[in-house]
């Protein structure tokens, strides 16, 4: 699997059996590739890191999972701070495995049919989702419309098959959007 982590509020700290470990905060993108094998925590203890005081402050992330294109490979860990390219407004790549992602500046995934993308947008900021066989976007924060399709709230999500190029403005508050563009098919038998 690889599974990317994305924080939009607090912070985490991601330790694994390969002995990787490190704070993941809002604008730090983070990819494990699960490969042949590994063990892994995200925990709300930052401090114990980083030396801070103790808090309990909650955290809001969300962890999502996406198949490789093969198996067998070696565990990986990556990260990579977007936050001053997310500052621009527009759709950023996060992690990709698409050939047209090699010289952005995204986290490399094993998986070359999809990436990921994050924006924030002021309110009435606008993106065009990218123009794909299927998009899945969702909003961990704020609200949007979706052209021809209405009203996203926090923790909506909609899927879409061969739509591309659709527009979605951030309401009142202005929003955070996921989007991932996907151009395989699931073959079984």
């Amino acid at each position: 699997m690889e599974i990317v982590t994305w924080v939009l509020r607090g912070a985490l700290v991601h330790q694994d059996s390969q002995g990787h470990n490190g704070i993941i905060y809002p604008g730090l993108a983070q990819r494990m590739s699960a490969g042949t094998g590994i063990l892994h925590s995200e925990k709300n203890d930052s401090w114990r890191v980083s030396g801070g005081p103790e808090h309990a402050d909650p955290v809001h992330f969300v962890q999502m999972w996406v198949a490789p294109d093969e198996a067998g490979k070696a565990p990986g860990y990556e990260q990579l701070e977007i936050d001053d390219e997310l500052l621009a407004g527009g759709l950023v790549p996060v992690a990709s495995g698409m050939d047209k992602h090699t010289d952005a500046a995204a986290i490399r995934i094993g998986q070359r049919h999809a990436a990921l993308y994050a924006a924030r947008l002021a309110p009435g900021g606008t993106v065009t989702l990218p123009d794909a066989p299927f998009v899945h976007l969702f909003v961990p924060r704020g609200s949007v419309t979706m052209e021809d399709n209405g009203l996203l709230g926090t923790g909506d999500a909609a899927r879409l098959t061969a739509v591309g190029g659709q527009r979605v403005t951030a309401g009142a508050e202005g929003a955070e959007i996921l989007v991932w563009e996907m151009h395989a098919t699931l073959r079984i038998g």
